[in-house]
């Protein structure tokens, strides 16, 4: 299953229930909120972070074409330490939980996508945490890269060092060499 492919059966299938505009750095879902809402990013981009102390710690990023979640707060529906926000003027697509279980319900085909979804952020969160295990801030940032070369066009530099657990000026560094 691709992005396409699931981006045309959010159109198709009138998942939207709105549209809105999240204007560079507002926030569209705060520290402790329950967010049921799946999120598809139209233009622009986000960041999902959370609180260590004082120290805000990335740990996503969506961009165009990207679906986007509080996927602790969507499964339970309870609130979330990740906070959501637009790093640029952003135009998000929302559709409700409840709209999105209905679809996936109504047939077999819709269950597997919802399945392919889910295993997909599994996959992606078993990588992340490699990243974070791996001490090497050269092979976390060359894994990074090989996995998601568009995060490196449309995240600014000093989100995506934080991400990295790294300082800018090391990502600088490995950028030039």
């Amino acid at each position: 299953m691709k992005a396409s492919d699931i981006i045309s059966l959010i159109t198709v299938n009138n998942l939207v229930e709105k549209t809105i505009t999240v204007e560079r750095n507002e926030i569209l879902k705060h520290e402790f909120a329950i967010d049921t809402d799946i999120y598809f990013i139209k233009e622009g981009s986000l960041r999902v972070f959370v609180y260590d102390d004082d120290d805000e710690r990335n740990v996503r990023f969506g961009y165009e074409n990207n679906l986007l979640v509080s996927l602790d707060s969507f499964l339970t529906e309870k609130p979330s330490e990740f906070i959501i926000q637009a790093i640029k003027k952003t135009t998000v697509q929302i559709i409700p939980k409840e709209r999105f279980l209905h679809f996936i319900h109504q047939d077999e085909v819709h269950l597997r996508i919802w399945a392919a979804i889910l295993e997909d952020l599994v996959l992606q969160q078993i990588e992340r945490e490699k990243d974070l295990l791996i001490s090497s801030p050269k092979e976390r940032f060359e894994r990074v890269l090989k996995r998601s070369p568009q995060l490196f066009q449309e995240i600014p530099h000093r989100h995506i060092a934080n991400y990295l657990r790294m300082t800018p000026e090391t990502l600088s560094r490995l950028k030039k060499s």
